[in-house]
């Protein structure tokens, strides 16, 4: 675990800039804590209102195959809305598809598009939509690279194009534009966000699904190189801990170049 000064104690690199509204499009609970944690516990406590978007059931998140996968499903949702609470997420949202099968197919498109339209994001925190040859394998879980795709889909061109999913605008769903979209950064990265003592608060928000880590002697152990690869991001952005990150911009003007949240 870190010992690091509270939030409050701590003057952190600006953001780009602020999010009065951001939701987190997941394939699996879990994958908002590992991903963006500290990212997400950075932005509820400079006042952005945050969502959380799970797309699949977490059915298969588990290595023992006598558990019910309705049973399991039950636990990583409770184990995800204590991950999402200890990080101060404003809402769970869980679209319930089947673990290990997510496509990124119109069905997902549109229950991302709804749940975009219905809470207005400024931006998306979401996965690459790429297969990366550098990161480990897991990474670039089929659930993740299709839940990246679905989500870019949604939120361009879906969710701005009235003419897409008509039937939304019948249940009070205007469409809407989503600013920015900031993806993990992998080899592609172009923002590092100093995370400084939120670094604590995303091990911590890990930790909370404990199903996951049912057979280790110590799960903080486990989680060790999360809090590395946080402290080698802060070596590249001159501060204690980062998150990377992609950053997609999707107004019509030119894109930012490569940058660092720091004055």
């Amino acid at each position: 675990m870190l010992n690091e000064p509270p939030a409050d104690q701590e003057a952190l690199r600006p953001l780009p800039r602020i999010f009065s509204r951001a939701a987190v499009i997941a394939a699996h609970p879990d994958d908002t804590e590992y991903s963006f944690g500290a990212t997400v516990s950075r932005l509820v406590s400079e006042g952005t209102r945050v969502t959380c978007i799970v797309c699949t059931d977490g059915s298969q998140g588990g290595e023992d195959p006598d558990v019910p996968a309705a049973q399991l499903t039950d636990t990583r949702y409770e184990e995800q809305r204590a991950a999402a609470k200890h990080l101060g997420v404003d809402e769970v949202v869980f679209l319930g598809f089947r673990d290990g099968s997510l496509t990124s197919d119109i069905a997902l498109r549109k229950a991302l598009t709804r749940e975009i339209r219905r809470h207005r994001p400024e931006l998306v925190l979401t996965h690459q939509p790429l297969r990366s040859l550098i990161f480990p394998i897991g990474a670039s879980h089929p659930d993740h690279l299709a839940a990246g795709e679905a989500a870019l889909s949604a939120v361009y061109p879906d969710a701005r194009n009235p003419r897409a999913f008509p039937e939304l605008l019948g249940e009070g769903l205007q469409p809407h534009v989503v600013d920015e979209v900031w993806v993990p950064g992998h080899e592609h990265t172009d923002l590092l966000v100093d995370v400084g003592p939120h670094a604590q608060r995303k091990v911590e928000a890990i930790l909370c699904h404990r199903s996951q880590f049912a057979a280790s002697a110590d799960p903080a152990a486990d989680v060790a190189w999360v809090v590395d690869r946080m402290r080698s991001n802060g070596t590249a952005a001159g501060c204690t801990h980062a998150e990377a990150f992609k950053r997609i911009v999707t107004g019509s003007h030119a894109a930012p170049g490569p940058q660092v949240a720091r004055p």
